[in-house]
């Protein structure tokens, strides 16, 4: 074993503290200069909704007046029922996508109350959630699309205004592949900055355990401190995406953060533009398996004052 010499030992502290100080792979609960303003535990009896006072559901295929299936392509319904979202009883949310005997599917979507969630002049934002993505493989994930997600506010008042007022996918996963993917939607509905309807997005691994049917924490970062203010991504405290205001440009930029927030988003869909594209055919299919849920531990929004 060879033995260090003092200056080397000296530096391999000061490399270890420094990286014990920064902690990326802490949430914004376990660090000091994050203060939470919001926060769901999904605590209540086993089949109860989540809280009204917190949630809103979202059911149909539409929002009245809004584009049909979502506007994505999905092929499900959406229901308030248990069976498709709920709570588990040991705090957790339950989103799961069923199939009845005629082949139709319906699935859960639910949309925070709050929709002011911004971040401060000069400080930033955390949006964070510990999720569990759907224990689905190969043919049988075939059109699963599970997500946690926030559009901005402006968004419930005129439902023709996307991707202008801005959509932040904090974590995507699809087709039962096991990777996840952080997206932004941003500027014009064809084309323009965010290159829709793709967006700008990166896809990831999951540190230590696969993505799928293993909890890991997902987060995404508005931060107003840098310059150029800055989009960032993370699964386990590990970033693996960003996108700034200069690759957008100016005015994208203001169009999506100068309303007076956003609002958080957990569903799973089944089917659409997300899923075919990355099978690169129609989905679901016969193969596709129902009844595999994501599960929502928490989420989180915190803010940093400006330093």
């Amino acid at each position: 074993m060879t033995v260090a010499r003092p200056r080397t030992v000296i530096a391999l502290a000061v490399v270890l503290l420094t990286a014990a100080c920064s902690s990326p792979d802490l949430g914004a609960e376990q660090q000091p200069d994050w203060q939470v303003t919001w926060r769901e535990d999904f605590d209540g009896a086993e089949g109860a909704p989540p809280a009204a006072d917190g949630w809103i559901l979202d059911t149909g295929t539409a929002y009245p007046g809004g584009p049909a299936n979502w506007g994505t392509g999905e092929v499900q319904t959406y229901t308030a029922d248990r069976s498709n979202i709920g709570l588990d009883g040991r705090g957790n949310l339950e989103i799961t996508p069923r199939r009845d005997a005629s082949g139709a599917w319906t699935s859960g979507r639910v949309q925070s109350r709050r929709a002011d969630f911004t971040a401060p002049e000069g400080g930033a934002l955390r949006i964070e959630g510990r999720v569990r993505m759907p224990d689905v493989r190969g043919d049988a994930g075939l059109g699963y699309w599970a997500a946690f997600w926030a559009l901005g506010a402006p968004y419930r008042d005129h439902h023709w205004n996307w991707p202008g007022v801005g959509e932040v996918d904090v974590v995507e996963n699809v087709n039962g592949v096991d990777r996840v993917w952080g997206v932004l939607h941003c500027g014009v509905a064809a084309g323009g900055p965010c290159d829709e309807p793709r967006g700008i997005g990166a896809d990831s691994a999951c540190p230590g355990s696969p993505c799928l049917a293993e909890f890991h924490t997902y987060a995404f970062e508005w931060d107003r401190g840098t310059s150029p203010n800055e989009f960032r991504w993370y699964v386990d405290g590990q970033r693996y995406h960003s996108v700034d205001e200069a690759r957008v440009g100016p005015a994208a930029w203001a169009s999506m953060t100068s309303h007076t927030g956003f609002f958080v988003l957990l569903n799973v869909a089944v089917g659409g533009a997300f899923p075919d594209g990355v099978a690169g055919r129609g989905t679901p299919t016969a193969t596709t398996a129902p009844d595999r849920s994501m599960v929502v531990d928490h989420v989180s929004v915190s803010t940093r004052a400006g330093r």
